[in-house]
């Protein structure tokens, strides 16, 4: 957190990953915190970050604790070829369409949590 400088570790990442992700995480936290107080980019999209990122050897996002399919919370079906598409995000059926036939996409299912 850059206001009370304290770093959030999620339990679960522990849980999974042990002190490899204790060192991930404190190591991808410290880019933030630096490139801040430098008053660089310290955003995951930031150039500067994903450059100091690269340099210290940090990763830019954690490691999942559960599998994709565990994690899926929209299922989509093309109305043309009928194939389905599993994805955690909803995302704008106005404007994305099916990657192998350009068909429009519906949800079939929302799964609930």
């Amino acid at each position: 957190m850059l206001k009370s400088h304290n770093i959030e570790i999620n339990p679960k990442q522990y849980q999974v990953y042990k002190e490899q992700a204790v060192k991930e995480i404190v190591l991808h936290e410290l880019c933030h915190y630096h490139l801040h107080l430098e008053g660089k980019g310290y955003q995951h999209r930031d150039q500067d970050f994903k450059q100091l990122c690269k340099k210290v050897g940090a990763k830019r996002h954690c490691k999942p604790t559960e599998e994709y399919e565990d994690r899926v919370n929209y299922i989509y079906q093309c109305l043309n070829c009928k194939r389905t598409f599993k994805r955690i995000r909803k995302v704008n059926t106005r404007k994305m369409r099916c990657g192998r036939c350009k068909g429009k996409l519906i949800i079939k299912e929302h799964v609930h949590r």
